[in-house]
């Protein structure tokens, strides 16, 4: 018996390299998407509307009146809630006139317009956030019993099965991100909340943080390899 990420017995898993290499992908990308917001945080804009202000201004824009907007703990732990109908701007986020922050608050709003609009990516998504939560939960501890009771398969296989399904939700998560964070850029372009001259600093802003998703799947998809290595020419 081995525990996942040691190797078989005491020996070393070179497969292990995989994990270190998501680890570096999502890190670097974490790292980016903060710098780059901390940069262009410093830029306040030319009309000193808050964060806050320019979502609300947004959503009345596109019609949408049926959503709160809420200031919440954290940094860049913005985030739209179509459960309750809550668009939460963070401590970095709510009371700042930065570009950056008016960035991230038109990306939140992209998401409330997705929700209003019944984008189909998105409601595909939502649907298969309880498989998600389930499947999150229960593959690595299905793989480590399986492991423990003889390599017993047919537990392991469902484990990574049920891990398969983090990666399919992150890659779903994809178009919905990145089409929030183009209409952000449409609606700030083609509105008077910023001038033309501060729209490249929100992209490179949107930009950085698509990456962090694109990281995510990519680091999922070198565990699940890793999973299908190990575990997919093993026999009874």
């Amino acid at each position: 018996m081995f525990p996942i990420g040691m190797g078989y017995g005491f020996g070393f898993d070179p497969t292990f390299i995989l994990v270190i290499i998501g680890a570096a992908i999502a890190g670097i990308a974490q790292l980016n998407v903060t710098s780059t917001f901390s940069r262009y945080d410093k830029v306040t804009s030319k009309n000193q509307i808050t964060a806050a202000q320019a979502a609300e201004e947004i959503m009345k824009s596109a019609n949408i009146n049926d959503i709160t907007v809420n200031h919440i703990s954290g940094h860049l732990t913005d985030n739209y809630n179509p459960g309750n109908k809550t668009l939460n701007l963070s401590d970095a986020s709510f009371t700042s006139t930065s570009v950056a922050a008016i960035g991230v608050a038109a990306h939140e709003v992209g998401h409330a317009i997705q929700d209003h609009e019944g984008y189909l990516p998105m409601r595909l998504r939502a649907s298969f956030v309880p498989l998600v939560n389930i499947g999150s939960t229960i593959s690595f501890p299905l793989i480590l019993i399986g492991m423990l009771l003889g390599m017993n398969h047919t537990l392991i296989n469902i484990g990574i099965y049920a891990f398969a399904l983090v990666l399919i939700f992150q890659i779903i998560t994809l178009p919905v991100e990145f089409n929030a964070s183009m209409r952000a850029v449409n609606i700030l372009s083609q509105g008077t909340l910023l001038e033309n001259s501060e729209i490249p600093a929100v992209k490179k802003v949107l930009t950085a943080a698509a990456l962090t998703y694109v990281a995510a799947v990519l680091s999922t998809a070198l565990q699940f390899l890793r999973l299908v290595i190990l575990f997919g020419n093993q026999r009874d």
